[in-house]
């Protein structure tokens, strides 16, 4: 089954006309990334929904928990992060107090949510309790944010 044709021009420096084709090796990357989309959609082993609860949504099944003294102190970083790599930053609103106080974030693909939770520290929920799975070892990397301070906890004060 065809998913894309990639058209590609390596002589495209000798014509004007050619300037808008893409080179041979931009052409196999796209092609390489598009046949890891079924890759990235299959379900991860170990990351499960949640379930079912209360305040739960259905179209948005995986829950993330940060601590809430990460999150005052990273505040800035996490939010130009998810905005930079197209992640949700959905807060249930639900606060969990278990050695500490956690804030929950919602998502809708399981991919957002892996990401989400590798990045940022947090905690894997399933149904009221904490999961810890294994890191995936092909996992993503997010894109990182381009002149942004090292975090000096001198500043909070």
């Amino acid at each position: 089954m065809t998913l894309a044709w990639l058209y590609c021009r390596d002589d495209a420096q000798r014509y004007s006309f050619g300037v808008g084709k893409l080179s041979s090796d931009e052409a196999r990357r796209i092609g390489k990334a598009i046949a890891r989309i079924p890759e990235f959609l299959m379900p991860r082993q170990g990351f499960y929904p949640r379930g079912s609860g209360p305040r739960w949504r259905a179209d948005r099944p995986y829950h993330v928990a940060l601590e809430d003294r990460y999150i005052r102190e990273h505040w800035d970083e996490i939010y130009a992060l998810c905005k930079l790599n197209s992640l949700p930053f959905n807060a249930t609103g639900e606060v969990i107090k278990s050695d500490g106080v956690w804030k929950v974030y919602e998502f809708a693909w399981q991919m957002d949510a892996i990401l989400f939770w590798g990045r940022f520290e947090g905690r894997w929920l399933r149904g009221t309790e904490f999961h810890y799975p294994e890191r995936p070892e092909n996992l993503p990397v997010l894109k990182p944010l381009e002149n942004w301070p090292k975090f000096n906890p001198r500043n909070l004060r």
